[in-house]
Parts: C-alpha cells; sequence; structure tokens
C-alpha cells in the first residue's frame, strides 16, 4: 500500500515551509545572529533546509506515481514546446540568481537591477516554482507528483513573500526602493530585457534545458 505517501511529502513540505519561515522571522532570527553570527545562522539554516527537502525528494523518488492517476500534459500536442521554453526560463531564472544575486536572498546582493532582477526580484526561487510547475504540465501527474512538484512554487512563493514582509520591516530604505523597483513575479513589470542583459544565464539555461531533453530518461525515467 502506498496510501502513506501523499501524507508524508505533504508532511515534510510543511515541516520544510515552518522551520523555513520560523527560522527567518525577525525575532528568532535577530536573536540567533546576535548569539552565533551571521555565518553560524547561514549555515545552519541551510542545514535544515537540507535535513528536510533530501528525505522530500527521496519519498518522491522512491514511490513515482503513487496515489490516484490525475493527468498527463503530455498528451496535448503543442504542450511540450511550451514547457521547454519554460525551464529554460526557469533555469535562466535559476542560474541568473547565482549570478547576480537578489537583496531578497538570504545572502543578499548589491542591489544593482540587473540580468534578472529586471525580471524578478526572486530570479532563483522563481525559477524553481516555475520548474514545478511546469513538470505538473507535462509529467504523468499521480498523487505523489502533484505533492512533490506541487510543493515547489507554494513554498517558493510563500517563503519570497514571507522574505519580502521580513527585509521591508528591518532592512532601510535601500531594500524599500529595491522593492519598489522590481517585480515580485516574473514579468509582472516587463522586463524581458532581462533575458538578454546577461547573456550568460540565458546560454546556460539553453543549455540546461537541452541536457535535461537528452539525459532525464537515463537519469530520472520517462520522457522528458
Amino acid at each position: 500500500m502506498d496510501s502513506w505517501v501523499v501524507p508524508s511529502i505533504t508532511g515534510l513540505w510543511a515541516a520544510f515551509l515552518g522551520t523555513h519561515m520560523g527560522l527567518s522571522s525577525r525575532r528568532l532570527r535577530a536573536g540567533l545572529v546576535e548569539k552565533f553570527g551571521p555565518r553560524v545562522f547561514l549555515a545552519v539554516y541551510s542545514l535544515v533546509a537540507l535535513a528536510l527537502f533530501v528525505p522530500i525528494a527521496w519519498v518522491y523518488a522512491a514511490n513515482k506515481h503513487a496515489g490516484a492517476f490525475l493527468w498527463y500534459g503530455s498528451a496535448i500536442p503543442w504542450m511540450r514546446p511550451i514547457v521547454y521554453v519554460g525551464m529554460t526560463l526557469a533555469f535562466t531564472l535559476m542560474i541568473g540568481g547565482n549570478l547576480d544575486p537578489s537583496p531578497a536572498s538570504i545572502a543578499p546582493g548589491s542591489g544593482q537591477i540587473r540580468g534578472v532582477l529586471r525580471i524578478t526580484r526572486h530570479p532563483l526561487f522563481m525559477g524553481v516554482a516555475l520548474f514545478g510547475l511546469l513538470h505538473l504540465c507535462v509529467a504523468r501527474v499521480h498523487g505523489a507528483e502533484l505533492a512533490f512538484f506541487g510543493g515547489l512554487p507554494i513554498v517558493a512563493l510563500i517563503g519570497c513573500w514571507h522574505q519580502d514582509q521580513r527585509k521591508l520591516a528591518t532592512d532601510g530604505e535601500a531594500f524599500r526602493e529595491f522593492h519598489r523597483a522590481t517585480a515580485f513575479l516574473p514579468f509582472a513589470r516587463g522586463g524581458i530585457r532581462g533575458l538578454v542583459d546577461r547573456p550568460l544565464a540565458l546560454a546556460l539555461g539553453v543549455l540546461a534545458t537541452v541536457l535535461l531533453r537528452l539525459f532525464h530518461p537515463a537519469i530520472f525515467g520517462g520522457a522528458a
């Protein structure tokens, strides 16, 4: 019986989100940083996230297609080309978010609005959210897929919103100006220039999508 799979993944995502927001809340974070220093706090914060995400991924990987069958997006003829374009954007956001870290991230960048920051002030996690949504559009979705891939955008969006609220309250006018000048959701304020502002991010995004297309069946099973 695999009836435990979906509740387990859902529960682990809830724990991930709870610890993610709890540790980064204004009061708790400030106290921990004051006591242990920012580097130790960031290391512990990252280890807690990893300690919860690894079991989430493991439970899903060991129980793919558990639960009731829901839908199969690839049965729609034009779905795959749309997903490839979307996946290129997702990888570009994730890669660009590392090339130009956002002031809204846990380890903030300079605040210069360039590259993918023209698209969204949370490029890394919006890329993760898009990655999860696109898998729901193209995969053969059972309860396990909905719980795992659906958890990615939910956690990313709530986490980004929470991060904005904390930084608006604690980081002063510089962050508030950055917040006013950038979009939460990708392309909510245009920003198409961000795709060519940093050609390296776009090139690596295309490359990552091609590699995923080629090696997905061998590494993860199924079609890409």
